[in-house]
């Protein structure tokens, strides 16, 4: 399979064909998030959990569905588009999809808990959380599985780790969602993003929340 790889250090040794990188595969990496992301929607839809702590879990969850679709976007849907036969209709569609997700997510942040646009807001982004994760699982994740080589999928996986990283913490339904300008645009308003963060204190990682608040 050929892949849209980042340039990327020479191999150890003599044998490529069995050279295997240390790291996690895109495909385990991604669906390991759609299942925290999943229970954090769980989490904030739930109508006992008091008024402040939803309020930390619904900023963890806005930060992490918008790192996570921006890694997405970055190289699972390059990827897609690149390997399989069907690959340019399945990456727009999805893309489209996240763009619909992530103003969902503008409208939680734009939302105080205990407001009726709040808990709209709170199910909109379950139901389509739901959805992107059974995509992925029942058909991109399977279809990426049975092309590429293990070694290709980990080296895409420390990619979408490092683009995490840089990726911004709030939603922004209107920054490019592919290729060359997303790898660009994307790091420059994480920067402001995160300036943003550490001023107001907000919390952005689920492993930030207090232990009782955790998912």
């Amino acid at each position: 399979m050929t892949v849209p790889l980042p340039p990327l250090p020479p191999t150890v040794g003599d044998d490529d064909e069995h050279y295997r990188p240390g790291g996690s595969s895109m495909v385990d990496l991604l669906a390991d998030e759609h299942e925290q992301i999943g229970t954090l929607c769980r989490e904030l839809a739930d109508p006992a959990l008091p008024a402040e702590q939803r309020h930390r879990v619904g900023e963890v969850l806005i930060a992490t569905v918008t790192r996570h679709l921006s890694a997405e976007e970055q190289y699972l849907y390059p990827s897609v588009r690149s390997a399989l036969p069907d690959g340019e209709p399945v990456a727009d569609r999805e893309i489209a999809a996240d763009a619909a997700l992530l103003r969902a997510l503008v409208d939680l942040s734009a939302a105080s808990t205990g407001e009726p646009d709040f808990d709209r807001a709170v199910s909109e982004i379950s139901e389509q959380v739901d959805r992107h994760s059974r995509v992925a699982a029942t058909e991109i994740f399977p279809a990426l599985r049975s092309i590429a080589t293990e070694a290709d999928l980990i080296r895409l996986g420390n990619r979408v780790q490092i683009a995490e990283e840089a990726a911004p913490t709030r939603p922004h339904p209107t920054t490019p969602a592919t290729p060359p300008w997303n790898r660009i645009v994307e790091p420059a308003v994480g920067v402001v993003d995160k300036v943003r963060d550490a001023v107001t204190g907000r919390q952005t990682y689920v492993e930030d929340l207090p232990d009782g608040t955790r998912p």
